[in-house]
């Protein structure tokens, strides 16, 4: 099933092989997007995966004790979801550091690439070995016993396009475990549209269009804070009839005028209230400012969508954007 992760944002592949003339060579025809570190010492390399940033770790848990509860008992304690800290991970330039996927050769002096995987310490990591034709009845049978996720034999015509494309599908699959728990968190709430195919693929067609490569889930209003290559920005604003409904209210108890009423019923555009978490202000003057065009779309529930590109109130002007990142990695390697 497709979903909407909670969170992407492309990670820093790490290749192992113990030639460095074929890793020299294997950089010049990888996807130029792509992030990677070469490593011809199988030690080195597997210090350098071990020590690597998961996706979603920081110095605020993304779940944590619900502190608002009376109950002391233990048992009945509630775990809560911080969508704030969700979004939080644009403002990590660690982030790109994290490692998802790892390329690794199997013959390789002191330690081949079986034992290579099993000493790697993040389970959810995926792996991939590239294989001579020699070891190919081994990587085989390491990928019947789930030890590695693809093997792809070097001396194929199409091994560098099968590994460009292994890469990209296991760098979604890996950050699909990483979210699981947030989606599992999140499937009867506001955010239940994460999990509505028709969506995601309407924001997959989205993100293509805009040049996306990161994302991640905001909040007041709900939906995805994306930014493409170069750090651009946009919002994407994800309402149901439900959080309409309660916007409404709330803009009612504000005495908004009947134009903004009138305005948000038509469903021809949303508002982004930034200073006041989504809801309307009190004593409001200018609402038309905050209006932007919206556009309706039907999945599991009828939605109304709205894109705001460079998002005031986000504080993203010192965000390392993933060009940059390319261009520090070019720079080190």
């Amino acid at each position: 099933m497709q979903t909407i992760k909670p969170f992407y944002f492309p990670t820093t592949v790490t290749f192992v092989d113990d030639s460095a003339a074929f890793l020299s060579n294997l950089c010049l025809q990888l996807d130029p997007q792509l992030a990677f570190r070469l490593f011809s010492s199988p030690g080195e390399a597997l210090d350098f995966v071990n020590s690597r940033p998961r996706p979603g770790s920081s110095d605020e848990p993304l779940f944590a004790p619900f502190r608002d509860r009376t109950d002391e008992d233990v048992a009945q304690q509630v775990i809560a979801l911080s969508v704030n800290t969700v979004r939080k991970q644009v403002h990590n330039a660690q982030r790109f550091l994290a490692t998802s996927v790892v390329v690794v050769d199997y013959d390789m002096p002191g330690m081949n690439g079986i034992e290579f995987c099993r000493r790697m310490t993040d389970p959810a990591v995926r792996k991939i070995m590239l294989t001579g034709k020699a070891d190919e009845h081994i990587a085989v049978q390491s990928f019947n016993e789930g030890i590695i996720h693809r093997f792809i034999r070097k001396q194929d015509a199409s091994a560098v396009p099968a590994l460009n494309r292994a890469v990209r599908e296991l760098q979604n699959a890996y950050f699909d475990d990483v979210c699981q728990s947030i989606l599992d968190t999140l499937a009867v709430s506001e955010y239940a549209f994460l999990r509505d195919e028709a969506l995601a693929a309407r924001v997959a067609e989205l993100s293509g269009s805009l040049g996306i490569v990161e994302h991640y889930l905001s909040y007041c209003p709900g939906g995805l804070l994306m930014l493409d290559s170069a750090g651009k920005s946009y919002l994407l604003i994800v309402h149901t009839n439900e959080t309409l409904r309660g916007l409404r209210e709330i803009a009612v108890e504000q005495e908004a005028p009947a134009d903004f009423l009138k305005e948000l019923d038509s469903r021809r555009s949303l508002p982004y209230f930034w200073q006041t978490e989504g809801h309307y202000p009190t004593d409001c003057t200018a609402w038309e400012d905050y209006m932007h065009p919206a556009t309706r779309f039907s999945g599991r529930q009828d939605y109304v969508c709205a894109v705001i590109a460079n998002p005031p109130g986000l504080d993203l002007s010192q965000v390392l954007s993933y060009d940059r990142y390319l261009e520090r990695l070019d720079r080190d390697m």
